[in-house]
Formats: structure tokens, C-alpha cells, sequence
């Protein structure tokens, strides 16, 4: 049936707890690799057990696997400390932390990719209000391009790995 919706769901967060659980379950859906956008790492989403279990599920379990992380507040994120840091350290071959360019920093949304299909959205990266969907395609390579974009003109994050966070 050409344009139907192959599987997958959709659903609105409105909440902390519904942004934490959608992070661990888009991640879930990744077989090669995970794209962040964030300002800090969202402390409570990104260290959490469950989404925390999922990374280290996929990179362990794929050598080819990689997780890319742009962080628009790095310094934020050393200050508050995340265990997501120290997984990125311990898993550095997998895990890369970037820090957003300057010319990039306007953009306030966070998002997090799986693969090219599956991606969760929060217009105010500062706000949990957002969206999730396990097969969009088209809207997570549209996504997908811009996160490109920008971690191409970025600087790898050398505080993440220095610092005891």
C-alpha cells in the first residue's frame, strides 16, 4: 500500500517523566547509531538507568555502532555532572561529545535521533512538551541533515573527557 504508515508509534509528551521514557524508547530503536541535540545533557533523561542501559546495549553489542552528542552548554553540564559523561568516557570509541558552535547556538530545540527513522523533538530544548515517533523517516533525516550540519562545524568537547564529572 504505497504512503501508508509502515509500524511504528507516535505520541505527544507533556511531561518529565514522558520525555525520560521516550528518550530510553527512541534510543531503543537505534540498530547503528544515536544522534543528541541538547543543551546539557537534560539531567534525569540522558542519565538515567534505561537510557543509560540502551546505549551501552547497542555500542557494546556493535562495533560499528556511534553515539553523537552536541551539547549547546557543555560548562553547564560538567558544573551539574551527568553519568552519561562517564559512560562517553569509558566508551570513547563509540561516544563523542561536541560542543555546539557558535553560529549554531541560536537553535533551541533538543532532539534525539535513532538511526534516520525514529527521533523524539522538544521545540525549548528547556521545556519536556514535545513529540515522539518510532518511524518518521522523513522528518528524522530532515532532523538527521541539520544535526550533521552542525556537529560538522563543531569542536570536540575536551572538558567531557578531562574533567571528573
Amino acid at each position: 500500500m504505497h504512503g501508508s504508515r509502515i509500524q511504528g508509534r507516535r505520541w505527544v509528551l507533556s511531561g518529565f517523566e514522558e520525555s525520560r521514557a521516550a528518550a530510553a524508547e527512541i534510543a531503543a530503536q537505534s540498530r547503528r547509531w544515536i544522534s543528541i541535540y541538547t543543551p546539557d545533557l537534560e539531567p534525569g533523561i540522558y542519565d538515567h538507568d534505561d537510557f543509560l542501559n540502551v546505549v551501552k546495549r547497542l555500542v557494546l553489542a556493535k562495533r560499528y555502532a556511534k553515539v553523537r552528542v552536541l551539547i549547546s552548554e557543555p560548562r553547564r553540564t560538567v558544573r551539574i555532572g551527568n553519568r552519561f559523561v562517564s559512560v562517553g568516557r569509558r566508551l570513547s570509541s563509540f561516544i563523542q561529545f561536541r560542543n555546539v558552535h557558535e553560529d549554531y547556538r541560536d537553535h533551541r530545540e533538543a532532539y534525539l535521533i535513532a538511526d534516520d527513522t525514529a527521533l523524539l523533538y522538544r521545540v525549548e530544548g528547556r521545556k519536556w512538551e514535545g513529540i515522539a515517533d518510532t518511524y518518521e523517516p522523513a522528518v528524522a533525516r530532515r532532523y538527521l541533515a541539520l544535526f550533521d550540519e552542525i556537529w560538522n562545524a563543531s569542536e570536540v568537547e575536551h572538558e567531557m573527557r578531562e574533567l571528573k564529572v
